[in-house]
């Protein structure tokens, strides 16, 4: 019982991949043939017979080879579409080049030989991106692009069906014109056709459905035949069934006689197209096979299926074949029709060698319809999954990204949909990561500390002024875009905290950084330079490092620390530091202000309404002629007191060291200054402003009243030294 089933089951199996290899050959004769007569045409069409052979060499030993070496066991390979194309071009240029030299030139060797020179020059190729492994790059091809490929290949599918049935590719401007009455029958028995299978086979996939379908329809086709008292050759004559296509001529390219006299001075005219047939091959074997992972929800291996199809092409070059590759169309009707093994390739390449061999006669007893009502069937319900059911997985851009593909692919051929849908699939990349966040979460440092322990009053210190140290955890890829949203949060963040003195940048998540992006970090830098901060880079790993110190980024300016931990201790140090010398500062201020007002409350009072000022050696701190609308007290550091010397330059007459005040009198009269005030030194100053001291006199008179004692104090102590260096300058 257990053999029994177990030889029923092989049986079915077989059954199977012959039915559905079965299926496969007929559509492996008729786009054969077609291809044929695409590359055979004008001036080679009297050597027609020669293309025919030429094609089922190449899909013979492509279909085996293919078959035994696949990673998918139902695979069928062959000339395709693309590679036809290119190929028809390159063979067109060559023939152009030859007729322009010598009107009578002989075209057959040449041609063969180029067609034969591009299929081993192709497999070479596809070999070595196997071996090298650089086909992998297909992994990183957006899935629009791909799923744009598919639905152009879909539509392709169907434009097949419909010129299967009429002899004429489904166009838009043959939409426009009513076909005849027999075409447009035709074309409905062929909908009539893949109405059925979708109602039937669609559903069910039951895989006994479609070959009683197909075989139904063939009868249905010669019983009308007969009611309508059509012979065959009627049928054939008025465009139901295919016409007898002629024998094969076989013929071996690379004789001694062809390889002597070949044309080498039109190997520059053709050595673009040579690399565009190679090119093109490439691109189809890749995204066939991706198309039918996709398509069959399977997974393959692209290297063994580079290999495989450059084995197939060269073995092919060498025998006379040209360019072909595995087929999406022939290897999903072959799984549709219940093939699984490589039984099903091996059928296809049994069939492509008999017909090298006999008359392929029978294909005259084939309605078109059935074959065409197929492939529209086909290519309708790969449309369907691409452009509507597409639009529930894929967000609104990719979604338009891949119909522009399907677009651009019917329009003007799958090289030029391929390269601009990659652009289209980069720009939509970009856009989409741009649009994702570079800062994973911000902090400062009141807030997030370093783990060292501290006393209370360095933590006191931290608790008040650590919103000085700001920091950002940055993730993802850093370029153009990305970059430019973090200059804009930067600059952002120090509107929002004018007192940072510290930006952190920690690019611990951070997969890449690209030389563009060095270009808003410079602009953090500069927004840094000018608000005296101090910018602090973490955990930055040596690539990015060295694109930020080719785009100038990285200087003394800029420190670069291991680990946050460290830098956020080096950062609280600093702070702690500063605010440190500041409290010292203001002690010593706060004490020159008891020394001068007696008591600590007024002392206390004045320093709240002063602000402090730090200028460099040679800062102006006020100029002759501006209005009087402050005073300042000397901390530390020294100023001089400038007046015109007369021919342009300034000269000091007095300077004024710690402790003493320099404004007063302005500050108290409220006239235009009367003397330039220049930093002799580095000097930290505390200013009194207007509106401040009048604050004082309005709330606190007392004060107010000290005040100018004191200002009448310094200035009948300046009066006095006046009055005797002028009685020094009378002796």
């Amino acid at each position: 019982m257990a053999d029994s089933a177990k030889s029923a089951s092989r049986l079915s199996f077989w059954r199977n991949d012959l039915f559905g290899g079965a299926l496969a050959s007929v559509l492996t004769i008729a786009f054969g043939l077609s291809y044929s007569v695409l590359i055979f045409a004008g001036p080679l069409l009297p050597l027609l017979p020669f293309g025919v052979a030429a094609t089922f060499i190449s899909a013979a030993i492509a279909g085996a080879i293919v078959a035994i070496g696949s990673s998918f066991p139902f695979a069928v390979a062959g000339p395709d579409s693309s590679t036809a194309a290119v190929t028809a071009i390159l063979a067109a240029t060559l023939v152009e080049h030859l007729l322009a030299a010598d009107p009578h030139a002989a075209l057959l060797g040449p041609v063969l030989v180029t067609l034969s020179a591009a299929a081993i020059i192709t497999g070479a190729v596809l070999y070595g991106l196997g071996i090298s492994r650089m086909g992998r790059a297909i992994r990183y091809v957006p899935y629009p692009v791909i799923g744009g490929f598919l639905g152009a290949t879909a539509w392709l599918i169907v434009s097949g069906g419909v010129q299967v049935v009429t002899g004429q590719r489904l166009r838009l401007a043959s939409l426009m014109t009513l076909p005849d009455t027999a075409t447009c029958t035709q074309l409905l028995a062929a909908g009539a056709l893949a109405l059925t299978i979708y109602l039937t086979w669609h559903r069910s996939r039951n895989p006994l459905a479609l070959p009683a379908i197909l075989v139904a329809g063939v009868v249905a086709a010669h019983v009308g035949f007969l009611i309508a008292g059509m012979t065959v050759a009627e049928a054939q004559a008025m465009g139901w069934t295919f016409a007898s296509p002629p024998r094969a001529s076989l013929t071996l390219p690379w004789t001694l006689i062809d390889v002597r006299h070949y044309p080498w001075q039109a190997l520059p005219a053709i050595a673009g197209n040579l690399m565009a047939v190679a090119f093109v091959t490439a691109i189809s074997t890749l995204f066939n096979t991706t198309g039918i992972e996709v398509a069959t929800y399977r997974e393959a291996d692209l290297e063994r299926e580079l290999k495989t199809a450059g084995a197939a092409n060269m073995l092919a070059g060498a025998l006379g074949g040209y360019a072909s590759c595995i087929s999406i169309s022939r290897s999903l009707l072959n799984i549709s029709g219940g093939g699984t093994g490589r039984v099903s390739g091996l059928t296809v390449a049994a069939v492509a060698t008999l017909m090298l061999v006999v008359d392929p006669a029978l294909l005259g007893y084939m309605p078109k319809f059935v074959l065409g009502g197929l492939l529209i069937y086909l290519g309708a319900e790969q449309l369907h999954r691409w452009v509507i059911d597409s639009r529930r997985r894929l967000s609104l851009l990719d979604y338009l990204s891949l119909l522009a593909i399907i677009l651009i692919i019917v329009k003007w051929g799958f090289v030029a949909g391929v390269l601009i849908g990659v652009i289209i699939g980069c720009a939509t990349f970009a856009l989409s990561v741009s649009k994702v966040s570079s800062i994973k979460f911000g902090f400062d440092g009141s807030e997030y500390r370093s783990s060292l322990d501290r006393s209370l009053e360095d933590q006191r210190a931290l608790n008040a002024h650590g919103s000085e140290i700001q920091g950002l955890n940055l993730q993802s890829y850093l370029f153009f875009g990305s970059a430019n949203r973090l200059y804009q949060h930067v600059k952002a963040l120090l509107v929002r905290h004018p007192a940072c003195r510290y930006l952190v940048f920690d690019f611990n998540q951070v997969t890449g950084i690209d030389s563009s992006a060095a270009h808003s970090f410079m602009q953090i830098k500069r927004i840094a330079l000018q608000r005296g901060l101090r910018i602090v880079l973490v955990n930055l790993r040596p690539a990015a490092e060295r694109n930020l110190r080719t785009g100038l980024f990285i200087d003394d300016q800029v420190s670069i620390i291991g680990e946050l931990d460290h830098a956020l201790e080096w950062c609280e140090n600093e702070v702690i530091a500063r605010h440190r010398g500041l409290e010292q500062e203001e002690d010593g201020l706060r004490e020159w202000f008891i020394k001068m007002l007696r008591t600590s409350e007024d002392a206390e009072q004045l320093v709240r309404r002063c602000e402090r000022v730090e200028v460099a050696a040679g800062d102006i701190v006020v100029r002759a002629g501006d209005a009087a609308d402050s005073m300042h007290f000397i901390l530390d550091g020294r100023l001089g007191i400038m007046v015109p010397a007369g021919d342009g330059r300034l000269t000091r007459v007095r300077s004024l060291g710690r402790y003493t005040t320099v404004g007063e009198m302005g500050l108290v009269a409220q006239a235009p200054r009367s003397a330039t005030i220049q930093a002799e030194v580095a000097s930290v100053l505390y200013q009194l402003r207007v509106a401040a001291f009048d604050d004082i006199k309005a709330h606190h008179p007392v004060l107010s009243q000290k005040l100018l004692t004191y200002f009448i104090t310094v200035m009948a102590e300046r009066l006095a030294f006046a009055s005797r260096t002028i009685a020094v300058l009378r002796r």
